[in-house]
């Protein structure tokens, strides 16, 4: 199969979570900085179509892309280090591999051929390795496999990574294993064999990792290098030390410093086109670990007690609190546990106060109360997804006097559906991808809050969501003194709620988190930020 594009293959063993989406991201990173273009696709073991209808809990958010792919959070990491969009074919799970053959095979595409995992799936896998390097916009595409070496169910990907090397030849493939070193402190000693045992599963697997990328929490000695270089195969300049690091955007030149990039190069036969350049990206750390201000938000969801479940937001508090050199204290508080008698100390302490997106009712009169706490003490107020229309159904009960006004996701016979489904929503049974899901164009008022923010009459932020705002109640509403400030051009739908006698308070129904990255902070997140910096001045 001849192809300019390199591709690079990036495996996990010994435990789970060691890093590969930030290492992946990193790498292409440092790539990018020389010159290429880079690509980055995630590869799940899983038989979920997509992550779409997984709890939070399960895998961490769900990160949706431009076109409207429901995607592992990975691709948001991919999206913020790169400063580029990823799409559909960036995300492939096994059920979408087995949906695929499936339905080829109900076609009678294969022919009366005994469909099998090999070649069927294998060739299904290795299909959607190179399918973005066919579209010629790509020197560099980086995949990483999802779980561990060793996993039953990630066999056939490890087998088509096998098969991929035959494809591609020798100088277009490469593997970079990930692994963690332990320190056992008894011994006082760190142990190889961990990881000894885990490249000997990928060998037996037919593949020979090239280079080692070793977690650890202490530095590598040099015997220990060597120890693994011998018993790994691997040469002793690609056994790659991966401490620890304060922030994930430290790991880029952490790996730069270990010569990641040139090992990469260099194997690939590839002559840099540019030296590094990552003057942009020192900029924003040397900002992130010197702030001259903090503030604290509350972030309140019914999700807290896994962070990863709103890593998008938290990462867009870091961008844009760099970029105005203030520190986030950011305190993740459960809606669950916020109610009428205690609101007052829960929230008290707060700068600012976002409420986070969701589904369902757990948690959510908790959330009615925190927004009206936030309108009534003047507090900045950030409303994401079910956050904007949390704020709509606390003024419309509070301020317009309508006590049973609701979601019709809450309560389906309310007297008052400020928040309804949309007319082609309510036709639909099936739960994955039958959200508005994706970019969609809003239109914002001269003058507004998020005008002010973004600079520019139309924006394009992603959607995951099936309830919108009701129109036949924004003329009431309006005269109340909450106004709709951005809207979709195309349907009228609402997409920007204000308040207007209020310092800072923005309740959007997209979710501007999935745009924000290291060198493009997500404006809204600036302005809040700043609005919390000054309410601070005044406590």
């Amino acid at each position: 199969m001849a192809s300019s594009t390199k591709y690079i293959f990036i495996t996990g063993g010994v435990t789970s979570s060691l890093g590969k989406g930030i290492i992946a991201a990193s790498l292409g990173k440092l790539l990018q900085s020389r010159g290429f273009s880079v690509t980055i696709q995630k590869f799940d073991p899983y038989l979920n179509i997509d992550p779409g209808t997984l709890n939070p809990y399960e895998h961490g958010e769900c990160y949706v892309t431009d076109d409207g792919a429901e995607t592992d959070l990975d691709l948001g990491h991919y999206e913020r280090f790169l400063n580029t969009s990823t799409s559909q074919s960036n995300n492939v799970t096994t059920g979408r591999i087995y949906n695929n053959v499936i339905t080829k095979e109900r076609k009678g595409e294969f022919l009366g051929k005994t469909v099998q995992v090999i070649p069927h799936i294998t060739d299904e896998i290795k299909n959607n390795f190179y399918k973005l390097g066919q579209e010629g916009k790509y020197d560099v595409i980086i995949t990483e496999i999802g779980g561990c070496v060793g996993d039953i169910e990630s066999l056939p990907f490890i087998e088509a990574v096998r098969q991929a090397r035959w494809d591609l030849g020798p100088n277009n493939f490469l593997v970079i294993h990930l692994t963690l070193i332990p320190y056992l402190k008894a011994a006082k000693e760190l142990k190889t064999k961990p990881t000894q045992h885990s490249v000997k599963q990928l060998l037996e697997a037919g593949i020979q990792p090239d280079i080692l990328v070793c977690r650890t929490e202490y530095h590598l000695p040099a015997e220990v290098k060597k120890k693994l270089a011998l018993f790994c195969n691997v040469q002793l300049n690609s056994v790659i030390e991966a401490m620890d690091a304060d922030t994930i955007y430290d790991v880029p030149l952490l790996m730069k410093k270990e010569k990641l990039d040139e090992r990469v190069l260099s194997k690939l036969k590839l002559s840099s086109k540019q030296n590094t350049d990552l003057d942009e990206w020192k900029d924003f750390l040397g900002k992130l670990k010197n702030p001259t201000q903090e503030v604290t938000i509350g972030l309140i969801g019914k999700y807290v007690s896994l962070p990863d479940s709103y890593k998008s937001i938290i990462e867009a508090f870091t961008h844009a609190g760099a970029s105005v050199e203030c520190h986030v204290n950011l305190k993740l508080i459960s809606s669950e546990e916020i109610n009428l008698d205690n609101f007052k100390s829960k929230l008290s302490d707060l700068d600012g106060i976002l409420v986070a997106p969701g589904f369902g009712e757990r948690g959510f009169e908790g959330k009615i109360e925190t927004v009206r706490y936030a309108r009534e003490e003047k507090i900045p107020f950030f409303g994401i997804c079910l956050g904007m229309q949390v704020a709509v159904i606390e003024f419309a009960r509070n301020v317009l006097q309508l006590p049973n006004a609701n979601s019709t996701e809450m309560d389906e016979n309310t007297p008052h559906p400020v928040i309804d489904l949309m007319e082609e929503q309510k036709q639909i049974e099936q739960m994955g991808g039958t959200m508005r899901l994706g970019a969609y164009t809003c239109e914002l008022k001269r003058g507004s809050k998020a005008y002010q923010a973004y600079g520019t009459k139309k924006i394009q932020e992603r959607h995951r969501h099936r309830y919108e705002f009701n129109n036949k109640y924004l003329e009431q509403i309006e005269r109340a003194g909450m106004l709709a400030t951005g809207k979709n051009p195309d349907t009228g739908l609402v997409e920007i709620m204000e308040i207007k006698n209020h310092p800072w308070f923005v309740g959007v129904q997209f979710h501007p988190e999935y745009r924000s990255t290291v060198l493009n902070p997500q404006p809204l997140f600036v302005k809040f930020i700043e609005a919390a910096i000054e309410n601070k001045k005044y406590k």
